[in-house]
């Protein structure tokens, strides 16, 4: 045999062997690892895990409700056993074998939905993915975790000021993950409620949650929700993570339309932006609004509201223990576009940090953070309540006067005039709760509820 046949011989050996190889790959099946699903006030999400990409496609058949999704050259792992549909549109979920390599999956619905589904390329946190959003078809839904603005019984009837408060990922986006298991979703979440209590105790104040439940969100709605809820401010709550767990601290962060105030705030905004993609958003889904919001915020004084605010928060945390960065930093965070609303974004603590996952689990510390947060809030609003609102009307009213009885206690002179006892400790620069008979206190004017 020649150089040149042996040389052929060769060529012809290896396009065969991979021919052989590229073909028992393409046959090879593609399996579902597993099945998710999460409960929304605006939907209900399934998530298959695939071990794989796949062609996949859905009709729905009545009476019974049922969507019905063939997937191929597809096989099922295990049972799809396991489900929690309580509070879903889904009542039941079972699948079959078709036509000998494909594979139908079929879910009982509770009533007809509006199904929209797309696929999910691998990312750092999970493998291909089938996303399924199932909308009800008759609309029998709310706004997530939103309740409407304050009606006004008169056109200049003051209002409530409404903070929106944003726990950070959730759903299928757990952020970050502590030494010991905790995710970065429970505890925003956590720590949001407790935030949302204090405010609505508060007077002049209301709170609308962004997501008040274990479901994802993606950044652009929750831009939104705030904007449609007419919100004074959003707050968004986050426990940052870090490779080094030394690192410790709480920190605050405004919108940058320029360039990140620090590397590790760039860095840090790069990986809240990439929520959307781990928590599941299908690339064709536009972002206008995100497009025209640097234009909106420079005709408005929205950038130097959060500024203000934000620093206030942060003094704030910093009496609860140290802080990661003693000044606000900025950086391109998408969650905080959000047009005509002053916006900041809380890194609590680092869940990655041994210490201060354990601090994070305990409800003590998170009520300090929440109370931490509302500190702040409350201060930035007492010298700039938004015009048409219970507070703004308030301080334009003359402060009355209290004589301090003996035995009297400061929350019961608060609950006499309808005030909260931070407001008297605010107006008479008051450190604690000792009071001093025949002393004097100004009292704000109450709120009247």
């Amino acid at each position: 045999m020649t150089q040149t046949e042996w040389a052929m011989l060769k060529k012809s050996t290896m396009i065969l062997l991979l021919l052989v190889f590229t073909t028992s790959v393409w046959a090879e099946a593609v399996s579902i690892r597993g099945v998710r699903m999460w409960p929304a006030p605006d939907n209900t999400r399934v998530v298959f895990d695939l071990s794989g990409d796949t062609e996949h496609s859905l009709f729905i058949l009545e009476d019974p409700a049922r969507l019905v999704i063939d997937l191929k050259n597809t096989v099922l792992n295990k049972p799809l056993m396991g489900l929690d549909f309580d509070q879903t549109l889904v009542r039941d979920i079972r699948s079959a074998p078709r036509n000998k390599h494909d594979l139908r999956v079929v879910l009982d619905l509770q009533r007809d939905v509006r199904p929209k589904s797309f696929i999910l390329r691998p990312n750092q946190e999970y493998g291909h993915r089938l996303v399924i959003d199932l909308f009800d078809k008759q609309g029998n839904t709310t706004v997530v975790a939103a309740k409407p603005p304050p009606k006004k019984i008169a056109s200049q009837a003051p209002r409530n000021m409404l903070i929106a408060i944003d726990a950070g990922h959730g759903g299928d986006d757990p952020g970050a993950i502590g030494p010991r298991g905790l995710k970065e979703k429970d505890i925003t979440l956590a720590i949001a409620k407790r935030l949302r209590e204090l405010i609505e105790r508060e007077p002049g104040m209301s709170a609308v949650m962004i997501r008040d439940g274990d479901y994802f969100v993606k950044l652009q709605r929750r831009v939104a929700i705030a904007r449609e809820q007419r919100a004074d401010l959003f707050v968004s709550i986050h426990a940052d993570a870090f490779a080094d767990h030394r690192a410790r601290g709480a920190s605050v962060y405004t919108l940058s339309q320029r360039g990140a105030s620090s590397e590790h705030a760039r860095l840090l905004a790069d990986k809240e932006n990439a929520s959307d993609i781990i928590g599941g958003v299908n690339v064709d889904d536009k972002d206008d609004l995100l497009t025209s919001v640097l234009f909106d915020l420079s005709l408005t004084g929205s950038m130097e509201a959060s500024n203000d605010v934000a620093a206030r928060v942060l003094s704030a945390l910093g009496k609860l223990g140290p802080l990661h960065r003693k000044r606000v930093e900025q950086a391109g965070f998408r969650v905080l576009k959000s047009p005509n609303v002053p916006s900041i974004l809380v890194e609590t603590a680092f869940i990655s940090n041994p210490e201060e996952e354990r601090k994070l689990r305990d409800a003590k510390h998170q009520y300090a953070l929440a109370q931490g947060i509302m500190d702040g809030v409350r201060a930035y609003f007492q010298q700039n309540p938004p015009p048409g609102t219970l507070l703004a009307m308030r301080q334009n009213l003359p402060a009355q006067r209290h004589v301090i009885g003996r035995g009297e206690t400061l929350s019961g002179i608060a609950r006499q005039y309808q005030v909260s006892p931070d407001q008297l400790r605010s107006r008479n620069n008051l450190k604690g709760d000792a009071l001093r008979a025949g002393d004097v206190l100004q009292i704000p004017a109450s709120s009247g509820g």
